[in-house]
């Protein structure tokens, strides 16, 4: 029984030799994100963040409209997908993360397309994904 233990344990072993074997102290950390400055603006009660989004409605039927339109282009990242669509007396604000440039015009055209380019505050800010 003794001999086919160590067996086993020496069999472990030399598998497990020529792989690495990563710490927690080996892996590379990552910077924790920092939101700061989007919490100090959302702060502001003049800001509006999602949970203000009217009940009323119209103001409703803009937000579903535009969020159908998002969430039919499947060239949009995940990002896109999830930003904060907030209508209010027929304005739009449009707030969160895209991965790019393209993007952040591609949702305000969704957007523009609903109610009018004039009626529209785009505040996505584009953060690449690693």
């Amino acid at each position: 029984m003794k001999i086919v233990l160590q067996i086993t344990l020496l069999t472990c072993l030399l598998a497990g030799v020529g792989s690495p074997i990563m710490r927690a102290q080996d892996t590379p950390q990552q910077a924790a994100p920092d939101n700061t400055k989007t919490n100090q603006r959302d702060k502001d009660k003049t800001e509006p963040t999602a949970d203000q989004q009217k009940e009323n409605p119209s103001d409703r039927d803009i937000a579903q409209q535009i969020r159908k339109s998002v969430m039919k282009d499947k060239s949009l990242s995940t990002y896109a997908h999830n930003v904060k669509i907030i209508a209010q007396n027929g304005m739009v604000t449009l707030k969160g993360p895209v991965t790019s440039d393209d993007e952040k015009k591609a949702i305000e055209m969704k957007a523009a397309a609903v109610v009018g380019q004039d009626k529209v505050s785009n505040e996505l800010e584009v953060k690449p994904t690693n």
